[in-house]
């Protein structure tokens, strides 16, 4: 079977997962059944799925009406009437795996020979799950996160008998509704995403049990120097305590005292009104920049995280690439721990592992087999050369870990694939930028154009996540990206549809053009946060649409439309949706077919021209003009225009 198979689904729950399930499935155009045990339930369930395509269809994130959407769904109690035609049934029921088995046992009897029959399970094994059927085989996790309709990630789980045509049909399917599928090979506790967090709050609880830091100091540190979109204790407190404490004991793990006592007094997280912080009289997770110590250990959470990627890794769960991804798009991590440990050096990890294995003699701390060969075969990170991933030298190609990178017709198309952050520029992502650039073959490249994944933003700014714990000295090497874009010998274009703030405006700034859609927004936002442009805004900007309003763009934090965008000066069109792409192409079309290396001088000189006075910018252009003259282009240029006939440029 084939995801071209599948037309009719079901979903088995109406609660937050199940309706959401739903609507994203019906969303991408299939038509699927929504079931519950109670009318009530299910009822719920589809109001709550009008209601949010309302708020999409506001935000004008809809490719259709909410109504031709809704008409693919429709609602069921009676569980026979509901499978009868489904291929793909993905159940959504409560996290109990004796209820699980007997709607499993049902499904056996109710559905046809070839559906897949897919768990959203987020802690159960499948195996245990498919033991209900006479069809292991077809039975399967897919695991969504919550809500369905924000998150991107799908884990894709293999039971012990589940075949790869079930696992890759269903991969596929994750990919046709539009999220980012990964694979989970083997049926481990946790699969990957819950697996590789657990340390970040199991850690945090133990160190602070223990009294070697306080709530604040770990979430702070956590926060605002290792670049976490929450700390330990703050997610804990949103996701519920209880949640955590359960899982560790099922899975007969140590508890941390602190966790214990917090459950021991009912005191969840945000669901009691008081956890680890208090949301009745207090301001709940109140740490802030000051709350941070360079005393504290984070390598100890850290270490762990990456140890527990390392053993699935090493056995074969899943790959390192999958493990990142998933921890970006599953928990908002700003790098996985596989990227972040090269980094690191896995040398170092490994040090404080045994360091805190000798000390303890707790097995939480003894480090896998996997992170041992790795540093024993000197593969230990990005100086390395490979670690957890392979790292090409700068004069060859590479695995691109953030962008897409497209080389066709002369034309370098660079897509910023951080959807799930809205393409946020990184640390790695801005190294990737400048790789591509630096290695760009100028014989064959005649245009670079820039625009941004999903459906949301070019680039919302920088990831100040990715740059935690920089110190002020290195700040400077942040902007060598931008240069790299400003000056690379060939004309650039940015494409920008969405959201362009702060470091992604930026990058935008400096290509040589810039066409956007007309709902797309500009801004320099970093006076909020106590920052200004570190990238070249100001000046640019100041240089492109004068004193008055560049000092307004910064000065203010406030964004402006594209139509003002284009009045101002800083764009080149404000176009419509639907005439985006046919004015990109003119651009580059008109780009492709003139002559390259009057393109180059004329770049260079009114880049270096406007940085200079008008005697020395004149004189550039006089000797520019000069030169070319004695260009084979300018003859074929001279020729075809005294024969009336298009030029054909070659570069020489």
């Amino acid at each position: 079977m084939s995801v071209d198979n599948i037309d009719q689904v079901t979903v088995l729950g109406a609660g937050n997962m199940g309706h959401g399930i739903t609507e994203v499935v019906a969303m991408a155009g299939y038509d699927v059944v929504m079931r519950d045990i109670e009318q009530e339930i299910v009822e719920d369930g589809y109001e709550d799925i009008e209601w949010s395509l309302e708020k999409l269809a506001e935000k004008d994130r809809l490719e259709e009406e909410p109504e031709g959407i809704l008409e693919r769904i429709e609602t069921a109690v009676d569980l026979e009437s509901a499978v009868a035609d489904a291929d793909l049934v993905i159940e959504a029921a409560p996290e109990n795996l004796e209820i699980k088995r007997d709607i499993y046992g049902d499904l056996e009897e109710f559905t046809s020979d070839h559906a897949i029959l897919a768990s959203n399970t987020s802690s159960l094994p499948i195996t245990d799950i498919a033991e209900a059927t006479d069809r292991p085989e077809q039975v399967v996790g897919m695991h969504f996160f919550n809500p369905p309709v924000k998150m991107d990630l799908v884990e894709v789980i293999y039971g012990e008998e589940t075949t790869d045509e079930t696992a890759e049909t269903t991969y596929e399917f994750v990919e046709s509704i539009g999220k980012t599928p990964i694979y989970v090979r083997k049926d481990v506790r946790g699969f990957v995403v819950n697996t590789v967090l657990g340390p970040f709050g199991d850690e945090a609880a133990w160190m602070v049990s223990e009294g070697e830091a306080g709530i604040r100091e770990v979430d702070a540190t956590m926060v605002h120097e290792r670049g976490y979109p929450m700390g330990p204790f703050e997610l804990a407190d949103l996701t519920g305590i209880d949640v955590g404490y359960h899982v560790r004991k099922e899975a007969g793990q140590p508890i941390p005292p602190i966790t214990e006592e917090k459950v021991e007094d009912d005191e969840l997280g945000q669901k009691t009104g008081k956890g680890y912080y208090d949301y009745e009289d207090g301001d709940g997770a109140d740490y802030g920049h000051e709350d941070a110590s360079e005393e504290f250990d984070w390598l100890r959470i850290e270490a762990r995280m990456i140890n527990r990627a390392a053993e699935l890794v090493g056995d074969d769960v899943a790959t390192p690439d999958a493990v990142d991804t998933g921890m970006r798009l599953g928990a908002g991590f700003p790098e996985g721990p596989c990227r972040r440990a090269d980094k690191l050096g896995l040398e170092t990890v490994l040090e404080k592992l045994e360091e805190l294995h000798e000390e303890t003699g707790e097995a939480r701390f003894a480090p896998a087999d996997y992170l041992v060969e790795r540093v024993e075969a000197g593969e230990t990170g990005e100086d390395a050369g490979a670690g957890f991933y392979e790292y090409g030298d700068d004069g060859g190609d590479r695995e691109y870990r953030n962008l897409n990178v497209l080389r066709d017709d002369e034309v370098l198309a660079i897509e910023l694939d951080r959807p799930e952050r809205m393409n946020a520029l990184s640390e790695d992502l801005m190294d990737e930028i400048e790789h591509v650039l630096e290695t760009a073959d100028l014989e064959t490249v005649r245009c670079v154009t820039f625009e941004g994944a999903g459906d949301r933003a070019f680039s919302a700014g920088a990831d100040i996540g990715g740059f935690a714990g920089l110190e002020p000295w290195e700040a400077g090497e942040i902007t060598s990206m931008f240069e790299t874009v400003n000056d690379f010998p060939r004309p650039t274009i940015a494409k920008v549809d969405g959201y362009c703030l702060g470091a992604g405006h930026e990058l935008a700034l400096a290509c040589d053009m810039r066409i956007a859609t007309a709902d797309s927004a500009f801004g320099f936002p970093e006076i909020t946060l106590g920052l200004l442009p570190g990238g070249g805004g100001t000046q640019r900007a100041i240089r492109m649409i004068g004193e008055a309003r560049a000092k307004e763009l910064v000065f203010r934090g406030e964004p402006i439309d594209a139509e003002t965008a284009e009045e101002w000066g800083l764009i080149n069109r404000a176009v419509e949706d639907d005439e985006f792409e046919d004015v990109c192409e003119e651009f580059v079309g008109d780009i492709l077919e003139g002559p390259p290396v009057a393109l180059d001088f004329a770049k260079k000189v009114m880049n270096r021209g406007q940085d200079t006075d008008l005697e020395a910018a004149l004189t550039m252009e006089s000797q520019s003009f000069g030169l070319l003259l004695s260009t084979e282009d300018v003859m074929e240029g001279t020729a075809a225009f005294a024969a009336d006939r298009d030029p054909e440029f070659e570069g020489k």
